[in-house]
């Protein structure tokens, strides 16, 4: 009975289906999500690990910096050479981007010549490789007519790990691909070429910028397409690079930006972070390789392992009688039998068990139909797997920048290049099933890079030239705005001048007005007062109980609509009326007839305590018929025309002068008040000798024959403060004025200057637009509108945003100059704004 049942058994497996006899014997090699997500989560710790100075040291993923800051933008241009050394060959270039009429598609044309790297080079001494590279160089500038007495910059691929210091350094890390030049390793590249050069002769070359293929790439599909910030190639060998936040690369200095990381993730592995999916093939085969213990998930995806793989596979299935009848020829003992060109070529559509039939039999095997359903089968396993382990780096990658900008989705596009990539024909569809399965919130666009990466490091050079452009244009726009010691110290000499002419005598830029508050508070203070604060959009209310040395405020804030700012002057205090007459009915106080103080933050003439001039508006305010005026008398008509209450307005001061008095209160030592928001003033206590303009003032209301009944004389008024033995005044300066002589010119820039014309007072209060709140942020609106006209920001787009006056706000600047905000919210800002820009322009915007 036993052994009808072995029988039945042994025919069973002879006729099962050979696909899932490989199933079956590849089951490790079979990752499912849960594993994908799993090597994902890994590797992103990897990264992490690579980027912080405290464990890079010991990091597999050593997230190399790159000093690529920026991708292109579409208006690079230029004429450059460019090399490109990765492999068994490499090429020269002249590439021209955007330099003639009529170049085709992308804006940038190609002329290449490829040269082979004999294999003793690529074991050899590091002088006689690049001796090698150099001479090449010398006979394609000669091939090409190119002027070998003109200086020529030059872009550099080289696709091995490397250190860069900056753009145009790159100290090897270590050698790969087969690759095992001696005297080079922990040296500069670029210097080595450079003196290989020399040696050569007869060439003047610059080497602007080193990268390696896998940023070129990105640099090269980014050229098209502007979201691209992943660069992937699936080749000989397989990297990734990526446009990195630079607060968290901590070998770089600074934090504001991005730069590119080289992740060199073949490496990825080597610290036993993959052990429990290594299989027993790919240990086999890294014991074979040049470097074991090295570039582990290389190994296991890369187009120099895949067929390799394949072979150990077929051959352990033929010692196990599993194919071929268990025939092993010698050709399937033989290292690289079975090239990753040869796993292409099996799993094509149409074509795929023919070729694979074609192909066992020239390893001098005698396949079976099932022994070719198997080995394609195989070759599927090994290459799917490839693709899969690719997809799960490639997430944890894309989830770092989603969680770098805080962004719930992403819509981004990865630059492709590498042989697997192009030539296998099922691979890229697989690759980008699973990360859009794996990462069903992102919008991820895969670009094949066409022209590949010697295109991308001229790219990189022209960026590079770009940027160095661009920077030296916004330098010299913003070098008008940093004041040297010198200019300072005139103007504090133009301020102190006009300060002590306002003193003396009426008309002066900077009015120097009498505020006919003689004391500051002692802190014996007490009682209840009303307060009322006109001095921008909003009028408040409040009241105020002092007791102590202590107070207590309530208070309502009151809108002033823009239609009633520049109104009538009725209209302006009847609304003033109105507001105040709900406040005190939302007190309770509505039958009291409380002493009422009142700040009205705009240039006035005093007489006495309780009346002022107005002698101009300011920050916006134009409301007619009140020029000339007594605003207090104004506040009391409109407050009999309402008929409701009445107040006791026993005091009209500025927000200055209100500023220093609640100050004083709290410190008596207190003797300046200064206000920097909307407006800009200050006020002081001066001492009452040097106010000249008081005796011209008792003078004149002498002959003042319109006096109210009752009304005592001014002048005696004065002279009875005299003797009282008050010594000081405070006087509320209007420091606005400086500058309405042009006194300022040396330092205004066309920027404010285009400010005051769009102002409502053209040639006044220039001091005040230099340093206000109401106008800092049109004058940054009137820089970033200069620099965009000039196609340094915004890609040169004047949005109808950015056109109009006032829509970047003050508060805007201080959000933006914030320590704690990252680039992030300042393009988020921007965007509220309509200004959708890039991760340079909001550098710039913050500078």
């Amino acid at each position: 009975m036993l052994a009808v049942h072995l029988v039945s058994f042994f025919f069973s497996k002879l006729q099962e289906d050979p696909t899932k006899k490989v199933d079956r014997f590849l089951h490790a090699m079979r990752l499912h999500d849960d594993q994908l997500i799993d090597i994902s989560k890994r590797f992103l710790a990897e990264m992490k690990k690579g980027l912080s100075a405290e464990s890079t040291a010991a990091a597999a993923v050593k997230m190399l910096p790159t000093q690529v800051r920026s991708t292109p933008d579409g208006s690079e241009k230029g004429q450059f050479l460019a090399l490109d050394l990765g492999g068994s060959k490499f090429k020269v270039l002249r590439v021209k981007v955007r330099e003639d009429v009529g170049i085709r598609k992308g804006g940038v044309e190609l002329e290449e010549k490829t040269y082979l790297i004999p294999k003793e080079l690529q074991v050899g001494r590091a002088d006689e490789l690049f001796d090698h590279v150099s001479e090449s160089l010398k006979d394609f500038l000669h091939e090409k007519n190119i002027s070998p007495k003109k200086k020529h910059p030059l872009a550099f691929t080289f696709s091995f790990p490397c250190e860069h210091p900056r753009l145009d350094q790159g100290l090897l890390l270590n050698w790969c691909k087969n690759y095992r030049v001696r005297g080079l390793q922990g040296k500069d590249v670029v210097k080595a070429l450079k003196q290989a050069v020399n040696r050569a002769g007869d060439m003047d070359i610059e080497v602007l910028a080193m990268v390696d293929d896998t940023v070129a790439t990105m640099m090269t599909c980014g050229f098209d397409d502007q979201c691209c910030e992943v660069g992937l190639i699936i080749g000989t060998g397989t990297n990734a690079c990526y446009m990195e936040e630079l607060r968290h690369i901590d070998l770089v200095e600074g934090d504001e930006g991005r730069m590119c990381v080289n992740t060199e993730w073949g490496a990825f592995g080597d610290d036993g972070a993959l052990d429990d999916f290594i299989t027993e093939f790919d240990r086999d085969v890294d014991a074979a390789s040049l470097n074991p213990g090295k570039q582990i998930f290389e190994k296991m995806v890369s187009g120099m392992y895949l067929g390799e793989l394949v072979r150990l596979v077929l051959l352990k299935m033929a010692k196990l009688g599993l194919l071929f009848d268990g025939h092993v020829s010698d050709a399937l003992r033989t290292k690289g039998k079975i090239t990753t060109a040869d796993v292409a070529a099996m799993e094509e559509y149409r074509s795929g068990l023919k070729n694979t039939e074609d192909i066992l039999t020239h390893l001098h095997l005698s396949p079976s139909p099932d022994d070719c359903i198997a080995v394609q089968q195989v070759s599927t396993i090994v290459s799917f797997r490839s693709s899969n382990l690719v997809a799960a780096g490639l997430t944890a990658i894309l989830t770092r920048i989603r969680q770098n900008r805080n962004l719930r989705g992403l819509r981004i596009t990865v630059g492709v290049d590498g042989t697997v990539y192009k030539t296998h024909p099922q691979y890229s569809k697989r690759l980008h099933k699973v990360v859009r399965r794996l990462l069903p919130d992102c919008q991820v666009r895969f670009v094949l890079s066409e022209s590949g990466s010697s295109k991308g490091a001229a790219l990189v050079a022209a960026v590079a030239q770009r940027l160095t452009s661009q920077r030296r244009k916004v330098d010299e726009a913003l070098s008008l705005f940093p004041l040297k010691q010198q200019q300072l110290q005139l103007v504090r000499s133009r301020m102190r001048e006009g300060l002590e002419d306002g003193l003396k005598s009426r008309g002066c830029t900077i009015k120097m007005l009498p505020s006919f508050v003689y004391h500051t508070p002692d802190g014996t203070e007490h009682g209840k007062y009303l307060a009322l604060d006109l001095g921008g959009t909003n009028f408040r209310a409040m009241l105020v109980r002092f007791k102590r040395q202590k107070s207590r405020l309530y208070h309502k804030i009151y809108t002033i609509p823009l239609e009633i700012m520049q109104g009538t002057g009725e209209e302006l205090f009847d609304h003033l009326a109105q507001c105040v007459c709900d406040f005190l009915d939302y007190m309770g106080l509505k039958k009291a007839r409380l002493p009422t103080g009142f700040t009205f933050s705009f240039p006035c003439e005093q007489s006495g305590i309780d009346t002022g001039t107005l002698v101009s508006w300011t920050k916006g305010f134009k409301a007619t018929h009140c020029v000339g005026q007594d605003v207090v008398s104004m506040l009391r008509e409109a407050i009999k025309r309402r008929n409701e209450f009445d107040l006791d307005i026993v005091a009209l001061v500025n927000d200055t002068v209100g500023t220093m008095m609640s100050c004083a209160y709290e410190d008596p030592q207190c003797e300046i008040g200064m206000i920097a928001g909307t407006g800009s003033n200050l006020c002081y206590m001066e001492e009452l000798k040097n106010i000249k303009k008081i005796e011209q003032s008792s003078g004149s209301t002498n002959t003042n024959k319109g006096k109210l009944e009752g009304e005592e004389d001014e002048n005696a008024a004065v002279k009875s403060d005299v003797t009282a033995e008050k010594s000081k005044m405070c006087i509320n300066t209007e420091w606005g004025g400086l500058g309405d002589d042009r006194c300022l010119d040396d330092i205004i820039t066309p920027y404010d200057t285009e400010v005051d014309i769009q102002s409502i007072n053209p040639g006044k209060q220039r001091f005040e637009k230099l340093t206000s709140g109401m106008y800092l942020g049109e004058i940054v609106r009137q820089v970033l509108l200069d620099l965009t006209r000039r196609g340094l920001l915004f890609k040169g787009h004047v949005s109808e945003t950015l056109k109009t006056p006032g829509i970047f706000e003050t508060k805007y600047l201080s959000q933006i100059e914030s320590d704690r905000l990252a680039l992030l919210q300042v393009r988020s800002i921007l965007q509220q704004l309509g200004l959708h820009g890039t991760c340079d322009d909001s550098i710039i915007v913050k500078e």
